[in-house]
């Protein structure tokens, strides 16, 4: 009598002399007699054995994928995302019911035989004979369970998908030596095991895991009687039998089951009789796959730590890699996502701008000295295009990452010219002329040793009152626009684009930034992303940190679970402690008493500054405390619809401005998503207010009201631009002269970046 190994079935040799034995009989038929053309069996013999012995010998087994969880910083689930949903447990976690029952119905001699079952070729052979067709099928469960490996390791692939189930000669020999294979190495138990945790169970489930929540909403190990044969029924055909477009199909193929059961003693009769008498009972959910079906409004978060995980090198050096390990699955992405922070953006944006406004507003915080990514959020919801405003395009992020080509951030640009200029040596004090309507001054330093020189160019403030002279101080708080366009001319353009890069601000679609005065007032378009990150630097004191969404990332893979390394934030100093502790101290008067008083945080510290386009295509507000900083933005994304006479969340404006409807926006934000937080004071320093006499002061040779000149003997330029400069200084500065009153407007389009030709580009 033949010898048996423990896990049951013949040794290897044994089964092989089977196999060959079965071949010389009845060729192709054999392998589950799916090829019922007679031609094919003589074919089948002859070419049976040198196919067999020309197979590689190990059958390479992927591991399965499985879905992806995405969690927030505190562990909570924001969406899980797959290829393929799947969970894979081990035999003890899937009901004995259900083992009993996909055995019963595939493969009833499972534990009996070996990678064949020869008398089960022999009674499909016989069977299909006498109908003239494929009657039955003679795959063992050890055979299908190859044919699915082959299925899995085709992946999405159509093609190779095709190929693993194509009905040849050759597919069947080489699925029989590798179920030989199978067979021997992993035993009958773990055959089962995988067996169940890669077939398809149709309504995209793969694994029983997977099937058991999709139609039952319970886990595989809960799995009642009758629950346990309607989905041992789907294998087979998962169109035909899917209990929830055809129930009375499905019920049938239930009963089926039932009955075989009963009929091999794995059940009594009276219990399949009863089991068949009862409803099928389903708890239908819905496959929950990707982005869209994220909690709390993360959707875009999501979709952009999905963007990180395909671009970012630390995850495999080449795009295919990175899809490989994502298609894969089995990962638990732990995000730093802040579901206090991302429930107050959320909130705040619905109130405040409605989903079927004409316009949109996006929202993204992120904290000081480390670079996390708390939250982020719009009001049009995450979802399909075809839908009233809905996007899956993320308006906080920058094109590469899923967002758009970006939006001016207008005088919310203003705060990095001042850092800059700082940063070389200007003192808070400087004062500037700032007219109400000027020339952009022409000869400017650009970066590359050549000069900007553009005439007969024209800007002006936001109001007509707005005349100077003005300092830093007043000038920072009212957004006046001719006083920055004096600060650039005087530093140059390189100084403030160096400064802005330091500070990762750079333009959404990833150009260069202008070498034009002009990007003074935000004339270049970029992210909330990179305006939160960039102000983020002024809240840590200078020291600017690239933003991370990603905490930690496992992997499981098989029994093992891996840990992959995740990007890193690097932090870099962008300016002094005192550079930075100056900024801070202007931009905290914006919100005590400039253009952002809706937008000040109450007792708790906070500074911030407005922005709002020439034509009014976008609003901004963007501030920060010392340990959160935030960008809010509102326009419209096609940058078609101008924010005048327009209603927005309800209430009718006839012209939006940057503290209007952005400030609330980030106050309502903020406040919510410091609640409970740890207070913090700014470093501040004293910024001494302007003298409002003509008083003489020899300590500054920048050519402000004392009347000084420029002090270096260049009077004509910037001394023509300050408030001085009408005598010359005791440094010997020459006169520069009344500034001139021009006449002359801006041409259309003439800015560089600028959208529809946006006149000025900021405001207040």
């Amino acid at each position: 009598m033949p010898k048996k190994r423990s896990g049951g079935g013949l040794s290897p040799t044994q089964q092989a002399a089977k196999f060959l034995g079965v071949s010389v009989l009845a060729g192709a038929v054999l392998a589950g007699i799916a090829l019922p053309a007679v031609g094919a069996l003589g074919l089948a013999a002859k070419g049976s054995v040198e196919s067999f012995d020309e197979l590689p010998v190990n059958l390479k087994t992927p591991p399965l994928s499985q879905r992806t969880k995405i969690l927030d910083a505190n562990g909570g689930l924001i969406a899980s995302v797959y290829s393929r949903d799947r969970t894979v447990v081990d035999l003890k976690d899937i009901s004995p019911y259900m083992q009993k029952a996909i055995v019963a119905i595939e493969d009833a001699r499972f534990y009996q035989h070996g990678a064949v079952d020869l008398k089960g070729v022999l009674r499909a052979l016989n069977r299909n004979a006498q109908s003239g067709g494929v009657a039955e099928g003679a795959s063992t469960l050890t055979q299908q369970y190859v044919k699915n490996v082959f299925v899995e390791e085709a992946g999405d692939d159509a093609t190779k998908v095709a190929q693993a189930t194509q009905q040849t000669i050759g597919r069947k020999i080489k699925e029989l030596k590798y179920a030989i294979q199978v067979e021997e190495e992993l035993g009958k138990k773990k055959i089962l095991e995988n067996y169940l945790n890669i077939t398809f169970f149709g309504q995209q489930a793969y694994g029983v895991e997977a099937a058991a929540e999709r139609y039952f909403s319970k886990s595989a190990k809960d799995l009642q009687l009758q629950e346990a044969a309607l989905l041992a029924g789907i294998v087979q055909s998962p169109s035909r039998y899917d209990p929830i477009n055809d129930e009375a199909e499905a019920t049938r193929r239930r009963n089926i089951v039932l009955q075989r059961m009963a009929d091999l003693g794995d059940i009594s009769q009276a219990d399949a009789d009863k089991a068949k008498e009862t409803p099928l009972g389903l708890k239908v959910s819905k496959p929950k796959n990707g982005c869209i079906t994220a909690v709390k409004g993360g959707g875009f978060f999501c979709d952009y730590v999905r963007k990180v995980f395909q671009t970012d090198p630390v995850f495999g050096k080449t795009k295919e890699e990175r899809a490989k390990i994502w298609n894969q699955g089995g990962l638990t992405i732990r995000t730093t996502m802040d579901p206090q922070a991302q429930k107050s953006v959320q909130r705040s944006v619905k109130e405040h701008v409605y989903q079927k406004d004409d316009v949109a507003t996006a929202a993204t915080i992120v904290e000081p000295g480390t670079g996390k990514i708390l939250a982020m959020g719009q009001s049009r919801p995450y979802g399909n295009e075809v839908k009233k405003n809905e996007t899956v395009l993320n308006l906080s992020a920058d094109l590469n990452m899923g967002g758009g080509a970006g939006y001016q951030p207008g005088s919310t640009f203003k705060p990095i010219v001042a850092a800059a200029a700082l940063e070389g040596g200007m003192a808070p004090t400087q004062v500037y002329s700032s007219p109400y309507e000027m020339e952009y001054p022409s000869p400017v330093q650009e970066c590359d040793g050549k000069v900007w020189n553009e005439k007969g160019v024209k800007l002006t403030n936001e109001n007509e009152s707005e005349v100077g002279p003005y300092d830093m101080k007043e000038a920072t708080a009212k957004s006046v626009n001719t006083y920055f366009v004096q600060m650039i001319s005087e530093i140059g353009i390189c100084p403030v684009t160096t400064m802005a890069k330091k500070m990762g601000v750079e333009r959404a679609d990833g150009g260069e930034l202008a070498q034009a005065p002009s990007i003074a007032l935000g004339t270049m378009e970029m992210s909330p992303l990179t305006m939160a990150a960039g102000y983020a630097t002024f809240a840590s004191r200078g020291m600017y940190c690239t933003p991370v969404a990603i905490e930690s990332v496992t992997q499981k893979v098989g029994g093992k679970t891996r840990s992959l390394e995740v990007p890193k934030s690097t932090c870099r100093r962008a300016m002094s402690e005192t550079t930075a502790d100056t900024i801070n101290t202007l931009l905290k008067g914006v919100v005590e008493d400039g253009t952002g008083t809706e937008a000040g945080l109450g007792s708790r510290p906070s500074a911030g500054k407005t922005g709002t386009t020439d034509e009014r295509y976008a609003a901004w507000f963007v501030g920060y405390t010392p340990n959160m900083a935030g960008a809010v933005w509102v326009g419209d994304p096609a940058h078609k619809r101008k924010m005048q006479g327009i209603s927005i969340g309800g209430v009718w404006h006839e012209k939006v401005f940057g503290g209007e409807v952005p400030g609330p926006i980030w106050r309502d934000m903020m406040t919510g998503a410091l609640d409970g937080k740890e207070v913090l004071p700014f470093n501040l320093v004293d910024i001494p207010d302007r003298k409002q006499d003509k008083g003489r002061d020899d300590d500054d040779d920048k050519g402000d009201d004392n009347g000084n000149g420029n002090g270096n003997g260049n009077g004509g330029l910037i001394g023509g631009l300050t408030d001085g400069g009408i005598t010359g200084g005791a440094d010997g500065g020459t006169d520069g002269g009344t500034f001139p009153s021009p006449s002359f407007s801006i041409p259309e389009g003439w800015w560089q970046g600028q959208t529809n030709g946006n006149g000025n580009g900021g405001r207040g």
